[in-house]
């Protein structure tokens, strides 16, 4: 090269061809997590091997706790699905329940129905009692329960079952109605007794609680004793003791007794 020849300016990159890979394999990586849907490990997988760094965890350690996040938000996620397909009317628990309003309830059994072990044994629940006694909100609390440990779970009134398998009668489509109540682990059915059943309405009641029998659990309230159950079922006395003869078998019953919480509040005296 003579003296009077000016080099010809670089083309090179300024950017280290290390920093050029590293993006380019974070950008693959985040790409292959959203594929694989694993959105918190997407999220999280650079703050944490940042954390990682900082505090010296080992491989393992780090990607250990990668993978307990997407667990732990997958998990929510499933309950969150769980509870919404449930359709609960409000969101009861038992920490909210006031055990010092009830005359009558054995504390220790509906404890104990928490456990959930009726759920494993294919058994039933049910709450009996006046109207505002707190029958909804403990039966509401443990399916919700039952919600957060993993079960599926359908609430409804006996009067929306009736009208909606007689419009799916009416239409043709009554099995497909019908799975709706069949298929969950656990069916509340809340205010069994609250208004008359006419004989359809009874035989098609009848009929997911005996498609439920040993192959699902089923929790219901009702205002009515076992005994004055023939008048729920437009006085069939045939057809409630062979309902009861079904949902007894293997059932837990919780009586309550004592005034309307609900008129707790006019029963008061003003100060």
């Amino acid at each position: 090269m003579s003296a009077t020849e000016i080099p010809a300016p670089s083309t090179a990159r300024s950017t280290p061809p290390a920093r050029s890979n590293e993006a380019r394999e974070t950008e693959a990586l985040r790409e292959r997590l959203t594929t694989l849907k694993m959105p918190f490990a997407r999220e999280h997988f650079e703050p944490l091997a940042l954390e990682a760094t900082a505090q010296q965890w080992s491989h393992v350690g780090y990607f250990a706790r990668l993978i307990e996040g997407e667990a732990a938000w997958r998990e929510d996620r499933s309950v969150r699905r769980r509870v919404r397909l449930a359709r609960f009317p409000v969101i009861k628990t038992l920490e909210q329940f006031d055990w010092n309003w009830p005359k009558k309830i054995n504390r220790l059994q509906v404890q104990n129905l928490f456990r959930l072990a009726f759920l494993e044994d294919k058994a039933n629940v049910i709450f009996l009692g006046t109207v505002g006694v707190g029958k909804s909100h403990l039966s509401i609390a443990l399916a919700h329960s039952a919600c957060m440990r993993g079960h599926s779970v359908l609430f409804t009134t006996a009067i929306d079952i009736v009208n909606t398998l007689s419009a799916a009668q009416a239409t043709g489509t009554l099995k497909r109605a019908m799975n709706r109540y069949l298929r969950p682990a656990l069916v509340l059915i809340d205010e069994l007794g609250y208004l008359p059943i006419d004989k359809a309405g009874a035989d098609l009641l009848f009929q997911i609680i005996s498609g439920r029998y040993e192959h699902g659990s089923t929790l219901i309230t009702s205002n009515r004793v076992y005994k004055r159950w023939a008048e729920i079922f437009n006085n069939d006395s045939t057809l409630a003791s062979a309902l009861l003869d079904r949902l007894l078998h293997h059932a837990e019953t919780v009586v309550i007794e004592g005034p309307s919480y609900r008129g707790k509040d006019r029963a008061e005296p003003s100060v």
